[in-house]
């Protein structure tokens, strides 16, 4: 059975995202993604974004719906990534690119920079606090992170919370990059 997400807005509001089941995928929801797009601004013309731990691809389709110049969505799993290729051809989204790998790999082993990442891993995986620090080196200045975690999110050094939120058992926040970073 495939679960849906809607896309909130932009060119493509309104669009359904189909993906298949996968243990620890659990979309961003309406009101959560609502939140982060209002820190974002509505728009992310010319914007290059980061969608790591992809799952569904809420967030990296969110994005380039607004207008983003570039979104990478980068997911492990195959069958996650099949639906991710489907849907981005569903939508003839040409500014997405899918990479199949290990997140905290492809983050450790590209050299990119992004004015936005999305960084939504599994909860339990102990994967946050291995990339939280490596998240500065990969943004633009004036560049930001958007996670969601279980728990409270502490920044490493070189960026900082500038916004948060809980919703339910979820916390989310926005990390910018330190001026020292």
């Amino acid at each position: 059975m495939s679960n849906k997400v809607r896309i909130i807005g932009g060119e493509w509001r309104s669009r359904i995202l189909t993906f298949p089941e996968q243990e620890g995928l659990r979309p961003t929801p309406d009101r959560v993604r609502e939140t982060l797009f209002n820190w974002l601004g509505q728009y992310l013309h010319g914007k290059t974004c980061l969608d790591l731990f992809a799952g569904s691809g809420a967030l990296g389709f969110e994005a380039a719906s607004r207008g983003a110049q570039q979104v990478t969505l980068v997911e492990h799993s195959a069958k996650v990534v099949a639906a991710l290729r489907d849907n981005a051809a569903k939508l003839q989204a040409d500014r997405i690119s899918i990479a199949r790998a290990d997140g905290l790999r492809w983050l450790g082993a590209n050299a990119g920079v992004y004015d936005v990442i999305f960084l939504d891993p599994p909860f339990q995986s102990g994967l946050l606090e291995k990339l939280l620090p490596l998240l500065a080196a990969h943004l633009t200045p004036g560049g930001c992170a958007y996670v969601e975690s279980g728990a409270q999110i502490i920044p490493p050094p070189g960026l900082t919370l500038a916004k948060s939120g809980r919703a339910g058992q979820v916390y989310f926040g926005l990390l910018t990059r330190s001026e020292d970073a």
